[in-house]
């Protein structure tokens, strides 16, 4: 996947998972394994980021002895990630564009694909 494809979306992903409960990076992590690759070194950027935006937030509970960080999607993020799912309509449209399955009617520049 293109790299600025991928961290457009990385974003949503994120604040999906959340959406779900709270979580901690590395479950994060597995938790996104069967939809996209993501490393902490990817991760903990995006958490950073989304909660400065206050998109989310986090605090800390202990866990054999060491403190473990979760994080929580806030109504912040829940808005952002309902205003992405009223894109998508958009997007997919788009798409289906780029993989050719529009009709030359349908092109905007009016030309024919070769």
């Amino acid at each position: 996947m293109d790299i600025q494809v991928k961290k457009g979306l990385l974003d949503y992903c994120v604040l999906r998972v959340l959406q779900t409960c709270d979580s901690y990076g590395y479950q994060m992590i597995r938790d996104l394994a069967p939809v996209v690759e993501l490393s902490e070194s990817t991760l903990y950027p995006i958490l950073r980021r989304l909660e400065m935006a206050k998109e989310v937030d986090s605090y800390s509970v202990e866990h054999s002895g060491r403190l473990r960080r979760y994080y929580r999607i806030t109504e912040a993020g829940q808005k952002r990630l309902r205003d992405f799912r009223l894109q998508i309509g958009q997007i997919q449209t788009a798409l289906s564009y780029i993989q050719g399955n529009g009709s030359p009617e349908e092109d905007p520049t009016g030309r024919e694909e070769p």
